[in-house]
């Protein structure tokens, strides 16, 4: 376990999906800010910032690509995981994700944050690097 929890900003319209990634995330040390909605998401990331954003695409309102948009421009080094049950998105907002990963693929996605986490946190350390690429994992 970390010795001091990392923030992870998760994102979904469901609820009950919600809780459940929140648990797995906790039970591994993390510190889960959640939020039901794009607007909810953004208000929350303006308040306490965080190492990763968990965000799922199709949500009422604001959709994901659109979210992802909008926290990259509050934090252009922001990891931003898009965490979604279709297969098959185009949409040009989603260049501000760094990796698509299926929903409910909880082992693939605990890989992921671990990666990025890790990153984040070597790159706080070290300083920025100059370029940021995108992940792709679907």
């Amino acid at each position: 376990m970390q010795e001091k929890a990392l923030n992870i900003l998760c994102v979904d319209d469901s609820a009950d999906f919600l809780r459940m990634v929140e648990v797995l995330l906790e039970r591994r040390g993390f510190r889960v800010l959640s939020a039901t909605s794009g607007e909810a998401a953004l208000k929350l990331f303006q308040r306490k910032r965080c190492t990763v954003a968990i965000i799922d695409y199709m949500m009422p309102g604001m959709k994901g690509g659109e979210l992802a948009r909008r926290l990259r421009r509050l934090d252009p080094r922001l990891p931003i995981i898009l965490h979604t049950g279709y297969a098959d998105i185009e949409d040009p907002l989603l260049n501000n994700v760094d990796c698509t990963i299926p929903k409910g693929s909880f082992s693939f996605l605990l890989s992921k944050l671990n990666e990025l986490t890790t990153s984040r946190v070597k790159e706080t350390v070290s300083g920025p690097k100059k370029a940021r690429t995108r992940r792709s994992a679907a």
